[in-house]
């Protein structure tokens, strides 16, 4: 059975309620990750924790469990001035700096003199559907404990990656 530090090899795919699919292993390499190294969202975690290889199973998760309701607090106007002669669009992404630390926004509106950022996950607020394949699970290496990561990592699941919109941490 998984467990916490336990490194899990897994296809997944992952789709909104309307099965619009959002990003899946399956046409690429498998994902290996860490069990408890927050690589995934919570409430995909916990629905690996206890299985076994060779397990397929689905999970649906609220958006608690995955990304967290969307704040309209984080949806906020500044200064187009601010971007210092970057020529702002729609869709872009950036790094602010909050009162919390870094931020990743993206910017969803533009005009003359300002500009519409929102600092909510792309997936906040959004009922996740995963499709999993558990194809292996091993003990962590030493380098992998004192990292708290797998060696061989995805591009999908990068927790330090708040732009992903793929199956991961925010």
């Amino acid at each position: 059975m998984i467990k916490l530090n336990d490194v899990v090899t897994l296809h997944y795919s992952v789709s909104t309620q309307d099965n619009v699919t959002l990003d899946s292993s399956r046409d690429g390499d498998p994902m290996e990750v860490m069990i408890g190294s927050r690589f995934l969202v919570d409430g995909l975690e916990e629905a690996i924790v206890g299985r076994t290889k060779d397990e397929i199973f689905e999970v649906t998760l609220s958006p608690d469990q995955a990304y967290g309701e969307r704040h309209d607090a984080l949806v906020q106007t500044v200064p187009l001035d601010m971007f210092d002669g970057i020529e702002v669009e729609p869709g872009m992404s950036f790094r602010a700096t909050t009162d919390e630390g870094e931020q990743s926004v993206i910017v969803i509106e533009v005009d003359d003199t300002n500009v519409v950022v929102d600092g909510n996950h792309p997936l906040a607020g959004v009922t996740l559907s995963f499709d999993v394949e558990i194809l292996g699970v091993r003990e962590p290496t030493e380098d992998e404990l004192k990292n708290g990561l797998a060696e061989k990592k995805s591009s999908c699941c990068d927790s330090n990656d708040d732009d992903s919109a793929g199956c991961c941490q925010h």
